[in-house]
C-alpha cells in the first residue's frame, strides 16, 4: 500500500476517534429581570386611552421608562419619534454642567482699568468682564448681590481703590463671546421679552426690565405707559397696548431684537392697578457699562465720556490704554445653586449660560452655540449613549425646532444617575405636586412627592422628564412627550399626564 494511503488512513482515525474536547467557557452573563409586565401592560394601556382620546388622537404621546442601574429600557411607546423636548432640554444642559464643571463651579466677573491712577484720578478705561455669569446682580440669591447692591459694591470698590474720577469711559466686556449668541431658530416674537432674553458674555439683572402700564378706565381703552425699572433713557418704545378685562393677566408681547433699541409694545394688560411685564434688555454689556456709570455718578464720582460694550459680535473697537489692573473679582453662587433655579423656575437665560459655559470647558476652541451643541452631543456619546434621533438647536428648548426622543432623553438621564455628581443632580429636579413648575400637578394623588420631574411647554406642546423609583426601590428615568396636541385641550392633556404619572408609581 503507498504510504500516502496509510497516512491518510491514521489521519482519518485520529480525527474521528479523538475525544471530544470540552467546550469553551463561555462569558457570564447576569439578566436582571424587566420590571413586572402586567404593570407595563396596564402603563401602556393608560398610554394608548391618552394617544387615542380627543386631547391628542391628531398628535403624539411618546413615553421612555428606563432603568437607571443599567440603562435597560422598561417602556418605549414611541420613543424613537423626534419631537420638540421644551424645557425638559434644561435637564439635559444642567447634567453635562455638572457633571463637567462640578457642583462647585463659580463664575468670575472683574472690575479692571488700564491707563493710570494718580491724585485720585484715573486716565484710561474703567472694564466690566464678563465670564458669561447669568446670576449677576440677580435677586434670587439671598447673601449675594441684587442689581441695587451689587452697583453700590462696586461704587465702594472703585472708592477703595482712590478713584474719585475717570478720565475715560466705562466698558462693558462682553469679548468672550465673539458670536451672535441668540439661537437663530428662536421665534421672533419671544425675543423681545424676558423669557427670550438673548445671552451675553456679561449679562446683568437676567438681562430684563419691566415696564409699567396704566390700564385704561375701561376695556377697549388705550393702555398708557409710564415708566420702565430700571430706568433705560436709550431704550426707544413705541406703545398699543389696550385695556381687557379684570383678571385677564399679562397679554402683552414686546417685539426687539438684539442690540436694537427699539421696541413695540403690543397686546392687552387687565383693568385696574398700574401693571407690569418683563421685557429683553438688548444689549446687556451696555446695560451693565451703563448702570454704573449712572451709579458713580450718583456717589460723586466724574466719568468723563459716555459708556460702551463691546463683543458678542459687535463691530465696536475695544478702547485700550494698555495692560489692565484689576480691582475686584465677583463670584457668582456655585453651581449646583444656579442649577437649581434652571430647573425649578425653568430660566431660560441660564441653561443657555451653561451650554456654552460646559462647551468651553470642553474645547476651548467653542465659538457659537451651534459648536457648543456638538460638544455637548459628543460628550453624552462618548459615554455610550445612542442619540439617534437628538436634534437640539439650543441649550433651552425654546428653539420650536429642536427635537430630541423620549429615549435619547432617558438614555442621558440613565447615564448621568450612575455620575459621581448624581446625588446633587437629583436635587436640583423640582417634585412632583410640591416645587418648582410642577408643584401643582398630579396633587392629591400617589404621584404627589414621589416623582422628580421638570416640565416643559411651548405652543402645542408638553413635556416632562426625570425620576422616580419602583416599589421595589428601583430608581428610574423617565420622558413623557406630547406633541401638537388638539386647541383647547389642555386640562385634558394636564389630567392624562396626571394619570400616566400614577401608572408610574405604580411599576412594582
Amino acid at each position: 500500500m503507498p504510504v500516502f494511503s496509510l497516512r491518510l488512513i491514521f489521519f482519518l482515525i485520529h480525527v474521528v476517534f479523538r475525544p471530544a474536547q470540552p467546550p469553551a467557557p463561555q462569558p457570564v452573563r447576569t439578566v436582571r429581570p424587566v420590571v413586572d409586565s402586567l404593570a407595563v401592560r396596564q402603563l401602556t394601556a393608560l398610554v394608548d386611552s391618552f394617544q387615542a382620546g380627543p386631547a391628542v388622537r391628531y398628535g403624539t404621546v411618546a413615553l421612555s421608562v428606563r432603568r437607571v442601574s443599567d440603562g435597560q429600557e422598561i417602556v418605549n411607546y414611541n420613543a424613537r419619534q423626534s419631537l420638540p423636548s421644551a424645557s425638559t432640554l434644561k435637564l439635559i444642559t444642567t447634567a453635562t454642567a455638572l457633571s463637567v464643571l462640578g457642583p462647585n463651579y463659580s463664575y468670575t466677573t472683574a472690575l479692571e482699568y488700564d491707563g493710570t491712577i494718580q491724585d485720585s484720578v484715573l486716565t484710561g478705561n474703567l472694564y466690566i468682564r464678563g465670564s458669561g455669569d447669568p446670576s449677576l446682580g440677580s435677586w434670587r440669591f439671598p447673601g449675594y448681590y441684587d442689581l441695587t447692591a451689587l452697583l453700590k459694591n462696586w461704587a465702594a470698590q472703585l472708592k477703595g481703590a482712590g478713584i474719585r474720577e475717570i478720565r475715560g469711559r466705562i466698558v462693558g466686556d462682553a469679548s468672550l463671546y465673539t458670536d451672535l449668541t441668540t439661537p437663530d431658530t428662536w421665534p421672533y416674537g419671544d425675543l423681545g421679552n424676558y423669557y427670550g432674553a438673548s445671552l451675553s458674555a456679561l449679562n446683568l439683572n437676567e438681562n430684563l426690565y419691566r415696564v409699567f402700564f396704566k390700564p385704561g378706565a375701561a376695556v377697549g381703552a388705550a393702555a398708557t405707559f409710564l415708566r420702565t425699572d430700571p430706568t433705560l433713557p436709550f431704550l426707544s418704545l413705541r406703545n398699543n397696548v389696550m385695556t381687557d378685562e379684570a383678571g385677564s393677566g399679562d397679554q402683552v408681547t414686546i417685539y426687539g431684537a438684539p442690540f436694537q433699541n427699539q421696541q413695540w409694545l403690543t397686546g392687552k394688560v387687565p383693568v385696574g392697578e398700574e401693571f407690569s411685564v418683563k421685557g429683553a434688555l438688548p444689549d446687556p454689556a451696555y446695560f451693565a457699562a451703563y448702570a454704573l456709570h449712572q451709579q458713580l455718578l450718583a456717589d460723586r464720582i466724574t466719568v468723563t465720556d459716555e459708556p460702551q460694550s463691546a463683543g458678542s459680535g459687535l463691530p465696536t473697537t475695544m478702547p485700550s490704554l494698555g495692560k489692565r489692573t484689576l480691582i475686584y473679582e465677583h463670584k457668582s453662587p456655585p453651581l449646583t445653586d444656579l442649577i437649581t433655579q434652571t430647573n425649578f423656575q425653568s430660566i431660560n437665560l441660564y441653561a443657555e449660560a451653561l451650554l456654552r459655559t460646559t462647551a468651553l470647558a470642553l474645547n476651548k476652541s467653542t465659538k457659537t452655540t451651534d459648536a457648543s451643541i456638538n460638544r455637548l452631543t459628543d460628550y453624552w456619546r462618548s459615554k455610550g449613549i445612542d442619540l439617534s434621533g437628538f436634534r437640539i438647536k439650543d441649550g433651552s428648548g425654546l428653539s420650536t425646532v429642536g427635537a430630541l426622543t423620549a429615549g435619547n432623553m432617558t438614555g442621558i438621564l440613565s447615564a448621568m444617575g450612575r455620575e459621581q455628581t448624581f446625588p446633587a443632580f437629583l436635587e436640583t429636579i423640582p417634585v412632583v405636586g410640591q416645587t418648582g413648575t410642577v408643584r401643582n400637578l398630579a396633587k392629591g394623588t400617589v404621584a404627589a412627592g414621589k416623582i422628580r420631574a421638570k416640565s416643559g411647554s411651548i405652543e402645542g406642546v408638553r413635556a416632562y422628564a426625570g425620576y422616580f423609583i419602583t416599589g421595589s426601590g428601583e430608581r428610574m428615568s423617565f420622558c413623557v412627550q406630547v406633541s401638537r396636541f388638539t386647541p383647547g385641550q389642555n386640562r385634558r392633556v394636564t389630567a392624562g399626564i396626571e394619570k400616566l404619572f400614577v401608572g408610574l408609581c405604580k411599576l412594582p
